[in-house]
């Protein structure tokens, strides 16, 4: 048992530490410290939900329903597109970071704009649903739960880290060069990203 939870830990861990869309999303909110709690609970939750549908046997159907990615593909590439626009405006504007007085985005703006970069995302199914859930599947009995049952772990102990952990990047983001540094970096990943989706 305690292998397998281990086994699930460690693959969701080296699954998710990549820093893509929703990473760089939740790495935002945490140096904002906006909506932090709402946002790692919406991802880790996403993500957990996701792994343990793979180990029900969730993978199996999307692998035969080659449109239901086609779709996540085609909406992700534009939603990335869009992301990575603004991001691109933010950079050239003189920003820094002034928690008290600064009006960010709402929590349901922030909990959907997170949702978006969950399941619009064709890599999250070929990651949670399908490679975690086919690696869950080889196990005997409730060793495949348990299995799962660390992937999502894995989750909720990087979004809690990566968004409670950015927090302590505040102080440098009070400066606009940090902001604007930070905000082409994320335009350009998520445009790369876009691109990369619409070529397939």
């Amino acid at each position: 048992m305690i292998s397998d939870f281990l086994s699930g830990f460690l693959s969701g861990a080296t699954l998710i530490l990549a820093i893509g869309a929703q990473n760089s999303f939740v790495l935002r909110q945490g140096i904002r410290n906006e909506h932090i709690v709402p946002v790692v609970l919406v991802c880790s939750c996403a993500d957990a939900l996701l792994i343990m549908a793979g180990v029900a046997g969730l993978g199996l159907l999307i692998q035969s329903n080659p449109a239901v990615l086609t779709f996540a593909r085609y909406g992700g590439a534009i939603f990335l597109a869009a992301y990575g626009i603004a991001a691109g405006k933010r950079a050239l504007q003189s920003n820094r970071l002034v928690v008290n007085a600064e009006i960010g985005a709402s929590l349901g703006t922030a909990i959907a704009t997170c949702l978006s970069f969950t399941f619009l995302n064709p890599h999250v199914y070929l990651d949670t649903v399908i490679l975690l859930g086919s690696l869950a599947n080889q196990r005997q009995g409730t060793g495949r739960w348990i299995f799962g049952l660390g992937g999502s772990m894995a989750s909720f102990a990087w979004f809690f880290a990566l968004g409670f952990g950015a927090r302590k990047l505040a102080p440098l983001f009070s400066k606009s060069i940090a902001w604007r540094l930070l905000d082409t970096a994320i335009a350009i990943s998520m445009i790369g990203l876009s691109v990369m989706l619409f070529i397939g």
